[in-house]
Parts: structure tokens; sequence; C-alpha cells
């Protein structure tokens, strides 16, 4: 394998971790895990998997770069990259025509506008309210007892549309189960919060001059729903990696590959 350039990308997520292994520009390996409360060892972990189920050795590495929430955390990273250029990077290598990404991950929301040869050109973050996050997706299945992978499929099931019009996610807890006592059901409630989260995402994309193609990345990107939602909101077509989770650490990866061979 020492012929070959092998390299490690690693995203340490608030909520999940990702790992990435290039051979040069093949992905060979890809792994998602519950970033729990030692995201340090989850980084040991991810690695150790990546090992076994590709039967390298860390001789067999050129490079191992690490992003997102907690990369200066990872204690074999020869390099950290910022979460913004890994999400570009990554997503321009599944969809080399994007223009605008969207990704939405457990703790913050980021537009991110790129050039052709996947640079940042723009951005734009919020990191600082939960309302427009998959935080407010996983507060939405715990009120209604269900589980946030059910959500997208659950909303399909919508005939009424509904408002939820706080700016906080614990108002925004206590109008649904507001809504709850009147009556209306998981469907039309779960798409509510689902267009909520959307318009917030619009918002967001306005301080920019974005453009199709918009990628939509992320955890959240997983949700049928949340991507319906968010393509009329935006009333443009939304394209989703088929595995959404993977952009950062996948850009972290490419990452290492371009700085090893310069």
């Amino acid at each position: 394998m020492k012929s070959e350039l092998i390299t490690v990308g690693i995203d340490l997520g608030s909520r999940m971790s990702k790992i990435v292994i290039l051979n040069n520009n093949k992905i060979v390996y890809s792994k998602v895990l519950d970033t729990g409360v030692n995201p340090k060892k989850v980084s040991e972990l991810l690695l150790d998997k990546a090992l076994k189920n590709t039967s390298l050795s860390k001789s067999d590495i050129s490079a191992v770069y690490s992003t997102g929430y907690g990369r200066n955390i990872v204690p074999f990273s020869d390099k950290r990259i910022s979460e913004i250029s890994c999400h570009a990077k990554g997503s321009i290598f599944f969809f080399p025509k994007a223009r605008t990404i969207i990704d939405i991950g457990g703790q913050d929301s980021k537009i991110i506008l790129v050039d052709a040869n996947g640079h940042v050109k723009d951005f734009v973050m919020n990191d600082r309210c939960a309302a427009g996050t998959g935080k407010f997706l996983e507060v939405t299945a715990t009120t209604l007892e269900t589980t946030i992978d059910k959500l997208g499929d659950i909303s399909l099931l919508s005939k009424k549309k509904l408002d939820i019009n706080s700016t906080c996610v614990v108002f925004a807890e206590s109008e649904i189960i507001g809504l709850i006592a009147e009556g209306y059901g998981k469907a039309d409630i779960i798409n509510s919060v689902h267009r909520s989260i959307a318009k917030r995402t619009k918002n967001l994309a306005s301080q920019l001059h974005w453009q199709d193609p918009i990628v939509f990345t992320g955890g959240v990107a997983k949700n049928s729903g949340m991507q319906r939602a968010i393509s009329k909101v935006m009333d443009s077509e939304i394209i989703v990696p088929e595995n959404s989770f993977i952009t950062g650490a996948l850009g972290a990866a490419i990452f290492a590959k371009e700085n090893f061979t310069k």
C-alpha cells in the first residue's frame, strides 16, 4: 500500500464524528459514530476501526487532517482545517458544479459559497441559536415520542399547514406542546418544524449572493422532509450527497492529499 497515497480526514462534530480514508481520489472507507461525551476517545476509535476494516497500518497513512467542532483535540492529527473549507472541498468532490452549500449540523448551520475549484468565496454561519439546527429536530422527536430518523417520512403525511413562530427552541417546544394539546397530528407538527428551520436557512442565505446549484450536507440533510422544505422555501432544486454526513471529513482528507503532493 505504500506506493499509494493514503490520507485520512476526521470530522469531530458536536453530535456525530466521521472518518474518511482516501486513496488518491477514491474513497476506500468511511464511518460515522456518535461523538458522545469523550470526543478524543471517539476519534481514536474511528481510526482503529478504519485500520482494522481496511487492513492498513498507521505507517501506510501519509497524513491525517482533522476538522469540525473538536478538530483541535484529535491527538494524531497532522493539521487542523476549518470545517467551512472542508465542507466546500468535500461537496465539490461529489458535485463539481455546486456553487452554494447548505450544511446543517447538530449545533450550527452554515451557508457556503464556492467557486469551480472548491475554494470558499464567502460564508455565513449560525452557531448562536439552536432553532435553525438539528437540535430543534432532536427536541421535536423527543416531544412527539418518536425518533429523529422517522421525522422525514412522518412529515410527508402532513395535510395541514401550521406555523411555529418562536425564535428559540425552548419556546418552540412549548408551541409544539400547545399544538399537541389542541389535537394536531404529528405529521402536521413535524412539517411545521421543517418549514420553520427552512425559513431560517433562507434568511441566513439571504445575507449572501447565493446561486444554484445548491448542495445540502450534514446530518439533517438525510431528512427527506427537510430536503423538501428547503427546496420549496428557497425555490430551488436541492442536491444531497448519498452520504451527507461525510463531506467535512472527505474535505479534510482531500486537503491532506493536496498538501502532501505539493
